[in-house]
């Protein structure tokens, strides 16, 4: 596989940028708060490694296989790093807020519906079977996990939840890559590969451009100290935790008795 100057540039720059990110998760103490997103950064670093070496000394065979099984890791701890924000924002004091797993739920489900519409587009032109599963899987992945952000901030901003954190600005910046990488998709959906990789590749750059600027924020974002929230006072917590006392307990008879 040749390499294009370009090509390179995007490489050391996507391993130097990933590499920044985690030294600043640990020498900010961001560690122990955001576990799976420095899991999620750490694969970033491994995989820019391991990618350029097989592709200096292994086939292209091996490289593909290699690609998309790490690619695959990569979304799933994409979807661990949006559970771990939705976490941090409906859990900040150990519990659930009120009905969110539920309305969750229902957005996650709704989102793989919408996310296999958008997989099943018309089948691109590609030269072989592979290249189409690889192009709508990428789609189907990218609609799913902005659909899923869209879905965390729409129900934080519905709750009146702290979006000032740094798990909003971990979230923007993944919202805005996802969101991005949709219309990428649709592109490559649309130009597919039988005529050659010539888009694909250009494409490619221009998602690679977008995450780059992503990667930055971040580091600019979690370097700097968030906004202090203001917490909810000793006679506020009361409040709350004697209504949901009074709602358990009303639950509790409605629930029909076992008739004895």
């Amino acid at each position: 596989m040749h390499l294009t100057g370009f090509d390179l540039l995007f490489w050391a720059a996507g391993f130097a940028a990933h590499l920044i990110l985690l030294l600043v998760l640990f020498i900010r103490h961001r560690v122990r708060t955001f576990p799976v997103f420095t899991l999620f950064v750490t694969l970033n670093v491994a995989r820019t490694v391991a990618l350029f070496l097989i592709q200096q000394y292994s086939t292209r065979s091996v490289y593909f296989y290699t690609f998309w099984s790490l690619a695959i890791i990569d979304v799933a701890l994409q979807l661990g790093v949006i559970y771990e924000m939705v976490s941090r924002i409906f859990r900040p004091e150990g519990h659930w807020a009120i009905d969110v797993r539920r309305d969750m739920f229902v957005w996650a489900v709704g989102s793989i519906g919408v996310a296999a519409v958008f997989a099943s587009l018309p089948t691109p032109p590609t030269k072989i079977w592979e290249q189409v599963i690889m192009i709508r899987g990428n789609l189907f992945s990218a609609a799913l996990l902005s659909e899923l952000l869209v879905g965390m901030i729409v129900l934080s901003t519905q709750a009146g939840l702290p979006w000032k954190t740094h798990v909003a600005r971990i979230t923007q910046g993944l919202g805005v890559y996802s969101l991005a990488t949709v219309a990428i998709e649709i592109a490559r959906t649309y130009f597919g590969l039988k005529s050659g990789t010539t888009v694909y590749d250009e494409l490619t750059r221009v998602r690679m451009s977008i995450y780059l600027s992503c990667v930055a924020y971040w580091i600019v974002m979690l370097w700097r100290q968030a906004p202090q929230t203001r917490d909810m006072s000793e006679r506020m917590r009361r409040e709350v935790s004697s209504l949901n006392n009074a709602a358990k307990r009303g639950a509790d008879r409605l629930r029909p008795r076992d008739i004895q």
